[in-house]
């Protein structure tokens, strides 16, 4: 079998053991198979942790739907999906897990994406470019989902905003950072900010985009050696966006639907800062999350 992009780290004896760093180059695109058929499969540090196939490789693969469903929420936008056992090989040979497919790709040019969550490797290192000299490490806490599908969730790290923990979720394959409203307004709080300028749709999976307007900070948002003064806001979403002054412009014009609903504070760091790292790694076994950035 063939796989580009993939390094094992510190591999031991037997072919089915799982090595101490498994580590992904490149955008992350894998040849692997999914109950023997040949796919591409993206390891992706913004996924989730169980696999998320088209529906065109679950045809293909001849799964059969079991009685479990899933949903993905983006905003007020609700996706329904189906699930089943089979196995899955992306470089450690044949493990089974629960795989779930939708009607629309998570994201084009794969078969498959997976997060590092159910990856069975102590650390997940994603290498993004070469490393520059003076590079700084930054460390953070990583915490998963939590609840009942902890185990089909994303992983994220922790960033303290205002006297509570923010979401921090990495997404080098997205152009820009976006934040959910809710984040959006407590990082403004926090730190300054203004709204500025008109929204614009900006993908954030599965083909759904939400409107996105630009946010300034008057004080840097610092995550590690990380320095954001501009950053993405999801206008109409969960959460409300109502307490972040506007540029030039009267604050009641940001109109934020499904109000009183549960809100999800999360930032997604995309291409616009990311480019500045070499790498990113899940250390599980030691629940953090290291990037290496100039």
């Amino acid at each position: 079998m063939h796989v580009s992009g993939l390094l094992l780290v510190g591999l031991v004896a037997g072919a089915a053991s799982a090595p101490s760093v498994y580590v992904v180059r490149g955008d992350g695109v894998v040849g692997g198979t999914l109950n023997g058929v040949p796919a591409r499969i993206r390891i992706d540090p913004a996924a989730a942790g169980a696999p998320i196939l088209t529906t065109a490789l679950a045809n293909r693969a001849r799964l059969r739907a079991g009685p479990f469903g899933f949903e993905y929420l983006i905003g007020p936008t609700r996706l329904t999906g189906k699930s089943a056992v089979t196995r899955i090989d992306f470089g450690l040979g044949p493990i089974r897990r629960r795989v779930g497919w939708t009607a629309a790709p998570y994201r084009a040019g794969a078969d498959a994406v997976i997060g590092p969550g159910l990856i069975p490797a102590a650390a997940v290192r994603f290498e993004l470019r070469p490393a520059r000299p003076g590079e700084r490490l930054s460390v953070l806490p990583l915490v998963g989902q939590g609840g009942l599908d902890s185990a089909w969730g994303e992983r994220f790290a922790l960033l303290a905003i205002g006297g509570s923990p923010l979401r921090v979720q990495f997404d080098p394959g997205r152009r820009r950072t976006v934040a959910t409203a809710s984040a959006g307004a407590r990082i403004a709080g926090a730190l300054g900010g203004q709204l500025a300028g008109p929204a614009e749709p900006v993908e954030i999976a599965f083909g759904v985009s939400r409107p996105v307007r630009s946010l300034h900070l008057a004080r840097p948002l610092q995550i590690g050696a990380i320095s954001l003064r501009e950053l993405g806001v999801r206008t109409h979403d969960f959460g409300s966006v109502r307490g972040i002054a506007e540029a030039g412009a009267d604050p009641d014009e940001v109109v934020v639907v499904a109000k009183g609903k549960k809100r999800v504070e999360q930032i997604k760091l995309g291409a616009d800062v990311l480019d500045r790292c070499s790498s990113i790694t899940f250390d599980k076994a030691a629940r953090q999350v290291r990037l290496s950035c100039w």
